[in-house]
């Protein structure tokens, strides 16, 4: 088969491979489209610690079932699937608690750290256990299912953080999850949703996907501005989806006391933060981690239109032109939002 792979850092090379052999409890699956996620654009140059070469990477992608090992039961040949990004044992004391984005023994489709290899989805095929899969709705396409992975982080995001109808809430970060947070966030009945960007052009994407107001950071005081909006407050919760120290602090700042903060971005593995501000206003923080169950109602949204994904399709590119793609989004060349791969 025809494979993009990582053969050393900052080298990618669209290449034969070997086909996947399935176990017994594998599907292996003829793979229609997959999304460049910033995870593989970081990880490209090693610097992640988590792509080891040589590794074929991608985790965001849909196919059709083209063979099934002896013990999968619920799939058969021509079913059009997606498939989790994490593979989860289903027994360890996580995954008995629900808590499969935990499993002890999680491995991630594409990933390479120093304790596994496993080759992802920029592939013509790549073998996938039956617990992981998922059938897709009728009229959903394959690009379309590609970009449920990114959607479930943002709904498994929304799902942990406290919230009542009609809530103020601010969103640092408009990036492809931050943009897909202001539609779960709408969903789930705030009121009033801030986007907070560097980018303009980023703004005004989440303003025309269901955010109602959005700061330029860098040109306004976010927090005083979000108090503005908010009788002087702040807002009620906050979801921050860059992961540095400036982000984090912004949104606790434009929190009310007794407000609520969820922590998605990890672009930085430490940060600065203000313990007295958190405590004296008894601020609530929580991390995300992943998704956690959420693919059949973010699938069945995104079918129905409730989440708009096809607004973030920055380009669909052979997969043979992968390299380049990767390329552009590493520089920044483009004004690139999502970049999806078709073998």
């Amino acid at each position: 088969m025809k494979a993009l792979v990582l053969e050393e850092y900052n080298k990618l090379v669209y290449k034969d491979m070997p086909t996947p052999r399935i176990e017994d409890n594998e599907a292996l699956v003829e793979v229609k489209a997959c999304g460049i996620c910033g995870s593989d654009v970081h990880g490209m140059d090693g610097s992640s610690g988590r792509r080891h070469t040589p590794l074929i990477m991608g985790h965001e992608a849909s196919g059709v079932i083209v063979e099934r090992g002896s013990a999968v039961t619920g799939f058969e040949e021509g079913h059009r699937v997606t498939f989790d990004s994490t593979i989860y044992c289903g027994t360890c004391f996580y995954c008995r608690q629900g808590l499969i984005n935990l499993c002890d023994n999680r491995r991630v489709l594409g990933v390479s750290p120093p304790e596994y290899r496993q080759h992802g989805a920029f592939a013509q095929y790549v073998a996938v256990p039956e617990h992981i899969l998922y059938r897709l709705p009728e009229n959903l396409s394959f690009v379309q299912a590609a970009m449920v992975e990114p959607v479930s982080i943002a709904f498994h995001a929304v799902s942990l953080t406290p919230i009542s109808l009609n809530d103020s809430a601010v969103v640092i970060g408009s990036g492809m999850v931050g943009i897909f947070v202001v539609q779960a966030l709408r969903a789930a009945g705030c009121g009033t949703v801030i986007a907070v960007d560097l980018e303009q052009s980023k703004l005004d994407l989440a303003l025309k996907l269901g955010a109602d107001h959005g700061l330029l950071a860098g040109e306004v005081d976010v927090p005083e501005e979000v108090r503005k909006l908010t009788d002087g407050r702040g807002a009620n919760i906050a979801v921050e989806v860059v992961g540095n120290t400036i982000a984090v602090n912004t949104a606790i700042n434009s929190l009310r006391k007794g407000g609520a903060l969820t922590i998605v971005g990890n672009l930085a593995p430490t940060v600065e933060f203000p313990l007295q501000e958190v405590v004296t206003r008894q601020i609530s923080v929580a991390g995300s981690c992943s998704s956690s169950g959420e693919y059949p109602a973010c699938l069945d949204m995104i079918a129905r239109g409730v989440v708009n994904v096809d607004a973030l399709v920055s380009k669909i590119a052979p997969l043979s032109e992968g390299a380049d793609w990767f390329r552009k989004l590493y520089s920044q060349e483009e004004n690139l939002m999502k970049v999806i791969l078709t073998p």
